[in-house]
């Protein structure tokens, strides 16, 4: 109510100020209606630039302001030194000082708007106060920042919004960073890089909040009220925050999901060339891996371990885990074959 209160204040100004404007010029009735219109004219082009403005980042803002700044230093430059002595020439029209001042101004927004994302500000942090709503909010659990594969994913721009780090898991992520264990601490450094990572992609809208729910202790639970607060969806690879927020109406987003279902399909019957890797968990199974780490357990496969062979897709299992295969060998299959062509299952003998 108050920002349409405040759009209303800025039409009457702006119109009133274009009607006396106008009436002063020429105190006609068709030039006050004239004035008026200008002024309703720009207001909205005002509020345009204002929603047009929010979508920039304020690095990207203040670097336009620098680089525009510094064009016009260089148009006034070049114009001082090659047409000194010219300026108050009559030969020296006047819109060519108005090109010159235009294209370095323009220049100098353009790139410094391209280049004010590569600011860096000691200490500044893009933190907002205020939790934004209505919109398509993604929020980022500890576990999807540390698996990494949502840095690629965010640069391919298949995720659409905002992205929303809440204060909460960046304490987390430097817990996890500090600790006394190396595998964790790694853990935690690699988190940091890939959000440092994913700050710098141009397309990518980050946005960290200092929201936090004292009431509440575990971490997941925090996601679950923050989601329930803006109306956004969580990105995660935990099997339990993704049943639990379920659970709760809270739509999720789960990277080991996606991964499983852009895998190439594969079905019973196709020939594959895999090697064994090491031992299965039954009698004689040896287990081998695809490129993109779906387990295959072949049948009699444990012999020839350690080499490539041909096995035949038997049946295929979906887990929550991902994806597991199963096959035989093909030389078996061939065996089967042969058996049956000499001892026919249907033999009246």
């Amino acid at each position: 109510m108050g920002a349409f209160v405040i759009r209303l204040f800025l039409f009457l100004v702006c119109g009133i100020s274009g009607y006396y404007v106008a009436m002063g010029v020429s105190p006609t009735r068709p030039m006050g209606l004239a004035g008026l219109g200008a002024g309703f004219l720009l207001a909205a082009l005002t509020l345009l630039l204002e929603v047009s403005l929010k979508k920039i980042p304020l690095k990207s803002l203040l670097g336009a302001f620098i680089g525009l700044v510094l064009g016009i230093i260089l148009a006034n430059l070049i114009s001082n030194v090659f047409f000194a002595g010219l300026i108050n020439d009559d030969r020296i029209p006047f819109p060519i000082y108005g090109l010159l001042y235009g294209v370095c101004a323009y220049t100098g927004l353009r790139i410094g708007l391209r280049k004010g994302e590569e600011f860096y500000l000691p200490g500044w942090k893009p933190k907002s106060k205020n939790l934004p709503r209505d919109e398509n909010m993604k929020i980022l659990d500890t576990s999807v920042i540390i698996d990494g594969r949502v840095a690629d994913i965010t640069e391919t721009g298949f995720i659409e919004g905002p992205l929303l780090i809440p204060q909460f898991i960046l304490g987390e992520l430097q817990h996890i960073a500090d600790s006394s264990d190396p595998i964790k601490r790694t853990r935690g450094k690699r988190g940091l890089e890939v959000l440092h990572h994913i700050q710098k992609q141009v397309n990518v809208d980050v946005r960290i909040v200092d929201k936090d729910f004292p009431a509440v202790k575990e971490v997941d639970a925090k996601l679950i009220e923050l989601a329930k607060e803006v109306h956004g969806k969580i990105i995660t690879n935990d099997s339990n925050l993704n049943k639990v927020a379920e659970l709760q109406g809270i739509s999720v987003l789960n990277i080991n999901e996606l991964a499983n279902a852009i895998r190439p399909v594969v079905l019973p019957g196709e020939d594959m060339n895999v090697k064994i890797l090491k031992e299965g968990k039954e009698m004689g199974q040896g287990v081998a891996y695809l490129d993109d780490g779906t387990m295959i357990v072949v049948d009699n496969g444990r012999r020839y371990m350690g080499k490539t062979i041909d096995v035949i897709v038997t049946s295929v299992l979906q887990t929550p885990a991902g994806r597991m295969i199963f096959a035989r060998l093909k030389e078996d299959t061939g065996r089967e074959s042969r058996g049956r062509e000499y001892y026919p299952l249907d033999s009246e003998f």
